[in-house]
């Protein structure tokens, strides 16, 4: 008898312990991550745009929609929140709803400075035009100078600019642009792509790390 009733009370333990681990774990797996409000065609939620260079691309990007119905959106974000920002920057995409119904003509640039991350996401209807190359050459060539020299607000307008050019069907030069030429970065960058294929998305991400 006593080692039966020994028995139930670990078993009782056993369940109580079960349900407490998941009830501390359900909020974390039912909440997913949390995105900033679309405010606009440029969401600074890191803090790191200057209210000129938010001007800049609101005016630039609302001329692009105006002329061809394409939708792109700028966002900084302060933290992935521990998610791969090819997680997070597919779900905040679907989160938004960016590009129109039935033509998924959005594209995002993504930065997460305190992660050292960036990445452009490209809606399928537009992936004729911003293509993996194109992309490449838009990080490599005009926003990575700039980042390695902790210059946000550059790069990004860099970003933007060339991919705005390139949907309009000017590619972005191969090699450093003449602008960037004489701008010789002093910090050391590790670059490391990844391209994602989905049924709806082509992903091109960069994960940067910079040191003196």
């Amino acid at each position: 008898m006593r080692v039966r009733a020994w028995a139930d009370s670990a078993t009782k333990a056993a369940r109580a312990l079960l349900l407490l681990l998941l009830i501390l774990a359900s909020p974390a797996l039912a909440s997913g991550p949390q995105f900033p409000a679309l405010t606009g065609r440029v969401v600074d939620d890191a803090g790191i745009l200057r209210a000129s260079t938010k001007r800049q691309l609101t005016d630039m990007l609302a001329e692009r929609e105006r002329a061809t119905g394409d939708q792109v959106v700028v966002v900084t974000l302060a933290s992935l929140q521990r998610y791969p920002i090819e997680e997070y920057g597919y779900e905040l995409g679907r989160y938004w709803g960016i590009g129109q119904k039935g033509k998924n003509n959005g594209a995002l640039l993504i930065v997460a400075p305190n992660e050292h991350k960036v990445r452009i996401e490209v809606g399928y209807g537009l992936e004729g035009q911003l293509t993996d190359a194109k992309s490449r050459a838009i990080i490599d060539n005009y926003i990575l100078p700039s980042f390695k020299r902790g210059d946000f607000n550059f790069g990004i307008l860099a970003g933007a600019t060339e991919m705005v050019r390139a949907l309009g069907g000017n590619p972005p030069d191969e090699g450093a642009p003449t602008w960037l030429a004489n701008r010789r970065p002093r910090l050391q960058v590790l670059q490391v792509f990844s391209t994602l294929q989905t049924a709806r998305h082509r992903r091109l991400c960069c994960c940067f790390s910079s040191s003196l």
